[in-house]
């Protein structure tokens, strides 16, 4: 995997890249909100020899830091377009966990010619219709909620809430210690993921995927209401859905064979 550097004017992003053939499909990972690029270290590990893989440290996380945070969820589509411009990458397949799920609906509504496929991880759909006014209230308020929570609460549920698996856990643990001593930062990240996220959704467009598409979601997934969302998103879609046993909102690192194997079954149908 090779480190390389997108500037954009709101700051760098830095994403890894392997490209065996350009015309071949490119497995594009994009972690969730607070978490970097490592999340999907079990998947880059499984993938980087058989297909084109992306991973990126999204806008203002990790390696993607400083970063101003005037920007959307329509920019960070808008960016990863760019990246997979500039690299010549013709068949992208999206693979979004939580946020990152998020951000490639935003990518199909924006470059629905140019996705190949999309696989949501325990990530929830974006169209307005499946949530609460009060929800997206609540959404645009989550900065505080996590700036006054104590430290050691977050890290608790920042770890043992999001995995099942004793890896999972001690990687989001080694996530989250790289804010340790910086709350706020953390708490900003946070807060302006919620808040973008909230804004996508009053925008009330019709982020549709038309491409091969699967959800993914842990049986054990505590995050939000994640379980009724996806079951909802499989209803009304008729997107195929599979259910991880024991795996909490990470399923990719409670279950990596498993999701890995869901993963590669899709590229092989297109």
């Amino acid at each position: 995997m090779i480190e390389k550097i997108h500037k954009t004017p709101c700051g760098n992003i830095h994403y890894w890249i392997n490209i065996i053939d350009k015309d071949a499909v490119t497995l594009v990972f994009l972690p969730g909100l607070t978490a970097d690029h490592r999340l999907f270290d079990k998947q880059i590990e499984y993938f980087e020899n058989k297909y084109n893989v992306f991973v990126w440290d999204a806008p203002a996380h990790a390696a993607s830091y400083p970063f101003e945070f005037n920007f959307n969820l329509m920019d960070k589509a808008k960016w990863l377009d760019e990246i997979l411009v500039q690299e010549e990458i013709v068949k992208p397949v999206i693979v979004g966990q939580s946020m990152g799920g998020y951000v490639g609906q935003a990518y199909a509504e924006l470059f629905s010619k140019k996705l190949k496929g999309f696989v949501s991880i325990d990530s929830a759909p974006l169209q307005r219709r499946y949530v609460t006014g009060i929800e997206i209230w609540l959404l645009k308020k989550m900065e505080p909620v996590y700036f006054y929570y104590p430290w050691k609460w977050l890290l608790k549920s920042g770890t043992n809430g999001v995995a099942m698996s004793e890896y999972g856990r001690k990687l989001m643990y080694e996530i989250m210690m790289g804010y340790d001593g910086d709350k706020a930062r953390y708490a900003k990240i946070s807060g302006h993921g919620f808040r973008m996220l909230a804004e996508a959704m009053e925008k009330d467009l019709p982020y549709e995927i038309k491409c091969p598409a699967l959800l993914i979601c842990g049986e054990k997934d505590m995050a939000g209401s994640c379980i009724r969302y996806n079951k909802a998103w499989h209803k009304h879609t008729n997107i195929p859905i599979e259910w991880i046993k024991d795996a909490g909102h990470n399923s990719n690192t409670d279950q990596p064979e498993i999701v890995n194997e869901l993963i590669e079954k899709l590229v092989k149908q297109i």
